[in-house]
């Protein structure tokens, strides 16, 4: 029944896509292997000189865990080139996916699961590690962050799995959500939740090495978390229980008003509201250069109760205070204008419709930027010179420009609107060319996500 339906799908998509009409951009499909999925993955795909685009080989059943490859395409030429290759993978791991390209150098960033991943003790998001490959080196693994869980712990390692990792502007730090093992391992024994998401940052400042076991992995960068979480946080208050939807402000973080730069990441944090029931909010995290000082709230490195906390001078602020609204709560990856003066993010109207929300990374009263009938699905991307973002709405891909025009003059829907809807959005550095994922059915074969491109136009 799948198949029927996918194959349907695709005799009557396909036909549209290849007649479109002059008010609709023209798509280019970059990838034709239906064998696998080429999976961009919401992440920053595009290489720093716009001609290649890096992804994983994820499978529905295994996911990250069966993805043995991460491979570039060529967007002009479909040439496809192998970064990275697991021989013998195996469904529960190691995999590796979630890849993301250096905006200034030619190479890549990426998730690998521990190497003695085993049916038993499989890839998890606690057993994971971020490897970076240079398009020079392919198959030579660098590892990024450091991981011991061997009590003493060692500063400027984690005790977990990292993911989701994100180059800064400057190619001089690696952001990314986190896991912890001991705390999960904590969790299982006392039945108390501790197996918490959080955020944390790599800086490339000096190798971290760890005591030499199976679990264990010495890291060529030094890595903390930035944001604190708490199991129980207190109804009311600014404390958070789970962080994710991070992103770094700006391509070079965002003007304090003293005139210097500040680097920082945003994210959405859950919180209780004064009632104790749970709402999303976003939250902003200020980073200081130095992240090798503990800071107040115990070391880096964390304790055996305990995560690894913050290192002197990170402040987290909250941003958003829904908890009044009519539908409270905000969603999706928190993405900021170059300039970092504005945040994007997903929340509902008075309508209950979900819109794309700014803020500025010092707070106040949010804008709404879209004013859409029906829900706004996510992916938003802003354009390299901050006039516009792309999102997806109604299986569209739509651009929607940041001045103060009448919103119905502000939107341009790119693409026709087709299901499945496109996904995994991702502008170029110049901002002329948008990449996505389609998920293709041909004949006898399950249906494949294949990378497209199209030429943005406003």
């Amino acid at each position: 029944m799948q198949f029927q339906r996918y194959f349907l799908l695709t005799l009557i998509l396909f036909p549209m896509l290849s007649c479109q009409t002059d008010s609709y951009v023209q798509e280019k499909q970059v990838t034709n292997d239906y064998d696998y999925h080429h999976d961009l993955d919401n992440n920053d795909n595009f290489s720093p000189d716009g001609k290649w685009l890096v992804y994983d080989t994820r499978t529905d059943n295994g996911g990250i865990a069966e993805s043995a490859k991460i491979e570039k395409v060529n967007i002009e030429t479909g040439e496809k080139k192998i970064l990275f290759q697991i021989t013998n993978n195996e469904i529960w791991g190691p995999g590796a996916g979630a890849v993301s390209y250096s905006p200034v150098q030619q190479a890549v960033v990426f998730i690998h699961g521990l190497a003695n991943s085993t049916k038993e003790n499989p890839y998890q998001q606690w057993r994971r590690t971020g490897v970076i490959i240079e398009d020079a080196n392919p198959n030579v693994p660098i590892y990024m962050d450091a991981r011991d869980v061997t009590f003493r712990f060692t500063p400027g390692a984690l005790r977990g799995g990292t993911h989701r990792h994100e180059w800064s502007g400057d190619g001089k730090w690696i952001g990314f959500t986190y896991n912890d093992a001991i705390l999960k391992a904590l969790e299982d024994s006392t039945g108390q939740k501790r197996n918490l998401r959080t955020i944390g940052v790599s800086k490339k400042i000096g190798r971290v090495n760890v005591d030499k076991n199976d679990e264990n992995v010495s890291g060529e960068w030094f890595s903390a978390l930035v944001v604190r979480v708490v199991p129980n946080p207190a109804p009311g208050s600014d404390e958070i229980s789970h962080a994710a939807g991070d992103s770094w402000v700006g391509t070079n973080g965002y003007l304090l008003k003293n005139g210097e730069r500040q680097i920082a990441r945003a994210f959405i944090g859950l919180v209780k509201d004064k009632k104790g029931k749970d709402i999303n909010e976003v939250f902003i995290v200020d980073i200081p250069e130095d992240i090798t000082q503990p800071g107040d709230f115990g070391p880096l490195e964390g304790t055996k109760d305990d995560f690894p906390m913050p290192p002197k001078g990170t402040t987290q602020r909250r941003l958003t205070f829904t908890g009044e609204n009519k539908y409270p709560g905000c969603t999706g990856v928190v993405r900021s204008s170059p300039d970092g003066t504005s945040l994007a993010y997903l929340a509902k109207d008075e309508n209950g419709i979900e819109q794309i929300f700014l803020i500025s990374p010092f707070g106040g009263k949010p804008r709404q930027l879209t004013a859409h009938d029906s829900n706004v699905s996510g992916n938003v991307r802003w354009q390299p010179d901050g006039k516009a973002v792309g999102y997806i709405h109604e299986g569209s891909i739509t651009i929607c420009k940041t001045n103060d025009a009448p919103f119905e003059q502000r939107i341009t829907k790119l693409t026709q609107s087709t299901s499945p809807a496109p996904s995994n959005l991702v502008c170029s550095p110049d901002g002329k060319m948008l990449a996505f994922n389609r998920l293709i059915q041909k004949e006898h074969k399950a249906p494949s996500q294949q990378i497209f491109v199209i030429e943005v136009r406003m």
